[in-house]
């Protein structure tokens, strides 16, 4: 399947690239568009994680799957500690989903992009029923998008 959107007015897809086709969608209505996406994977190499957020201190966490590693991503480590983490959950009531982190750059006089982040958003599949949508966003001035990106 590729990405669909069903009765219930929630959009589906299989994999991390349906995921990245609704971010794109989003961000666009957003007025920010990705620049550039990243698929998250823990270090035991397990790609579904427990999320939550806290949009307001620009904080995410994800804890694994497989090895229950946390994780604070991006900056978060930055904001934590002012930072009440809400735990996601999918319309199906599932907890787990494949995570991707889009970012988009500030643009140069010459409209080149910039190395650097404006706007950040997190994107969830889950793992149960194939759900996908932007659970998070927020402006992240970060400098250094890889650097912010290698850190999800």
């Amino acid at each position: 399947m590729s990405l669909q959107k069903k009765q219930d007015g929630y959009w589906y897809g299989d994999d991390h690239a349906d995921l990245r086709q609704e971010m794109q969608r989003y961000s666009e209505l957003n007025g920010f568009p990705v620049d550039h996406f990243a698929d998250v994977r823990c270090t035991c190499g397990n790609d579904s994680f427990y999320f939550g957020t806290d949009e307001d201190e620009g904080v995410a966490l994800r804890i694994c799957g497989r090895c229950e590693d946390e994780h604070l991503m991006g900056d978060s480590e930055e904001y934590a500690e002012e930072a009440d983490i809400e735990k996601h959950g999918c319309v199906c009531g599932a907890e787990v989903f494949q995570i991707t982190a889009g970012i988009y750059r500030y643009r140069n006089e010459d409209d080149s992009l910039s190395p650097d982040v404006k706007w950040l958003y997190l994107g969830c599949r889950c793992v149960a029923c194939g759900l996908v949508g932007c659970y998070a966003d927020w402006k992240n001035e970060f400098n250094g998008y890889e650097t912010l990106l290698a850190k999800m």
